[in-house]
């Protein structure tokens, strides 16, 4: 499996058999990501809610790659209203596509459709538990701050191998709260998301490893670039 940070918490995952799933496409105005919304052809988008820097440029990008879009039941509505083959599922549910399997799980945070003139409600925001063929589990947590679930859904039910974690404070968890979260989650490696890509959240991704070296000694942090693909 491939994994390539698009900054943010805009994240690339590819299958061993080619199946290109995008999470949270926010990319024309990440300010983390300099390739072009064309550059990507994704087979699956999920979005974990409707703030304008994770649903991003989800329609356009879509439209051009044909794809199918999982989200939340009020996503989902939205976006099939614009031509677009979204499912909507909610917390708990999973979709299959051949190899790999998509669960949403829950996130503690807000969601609305913050670029729109009349901004609406858009759901309740949400976590992915990407599986690719029972290798290698990938756990995106969205826009959440601490909560139990983490532990006791995620780390203790689901168990992923890889964690993508917010660390940038003021919307998400701050680093102290992503480095229990990963402690509870227990997964081979975290990775920060959420973070540096504007002043607002600027953190520090390596005083965040050193918490988790502390907290979770058997998990490894990785502190890839925007745009840099790791292989597992």
């Amino acid at each position: 499996m491939k994994l390539r940070w698009l900054g943010h918490s805009a994240f690339e995952l590819t299958g061993n058999d080619g199946i290109n799933i995008l999470v949270d496409p926010f990319i024309r105005a990440n300010p983390s990501c300099s390739i072009d919304i064309s550059d990507l052809n994704p087979d699956i988008i999920c979005i974990t809610h409707g703030h304008a820097d994770h649903f991003g440029d989800a329609v356009e990008i879509a439209r051009n790659s044909n794809s199918f879009v999982i989200s939340n039941y009020e996503i989902s509505n939205y976006l099939q209203r614009k031509g677009i083959n979204a499912i909507g599922i909610n917390c708990g549910a999973v979709v299959s596509f051949d190899s790999v399997k998509i669960r949403m799980l829950d996130a503690k945070h807000s969601s609305s459709y913050d670029f729109e003139i009349d901004m609406g409600y858009a759901g309740n925001p949400a976590s992915f538990l990407i599986d690719f063929d029972d290798d290698v589990k990938v756990f995106h947590a969205g826009d959440t701050g601490l909560f139990s679930d983490l532990r006791f859904v995620v780390g203790e039910v689901y168990k992923p191998d890889i964690a993508l974690l917010p660390i940038g404070n003021i919307f998400t968890m701050d680093p102290s709260e992503a480095a229990i979260a990963a402690k509870w989650i227990n997964p081979k490696i975290v990775i920060p998301m959420h973070y540096n890509s504007f002043p607002s959240i600027s953190q520090d991704g390596s005083y965040f490893r050193e918490l988790v070296e502390k907290q979770a000694p058997g998990c490894e942090t990785l502190l890839p670039n925007p745009l840099e693909e790791l292989e597992f």
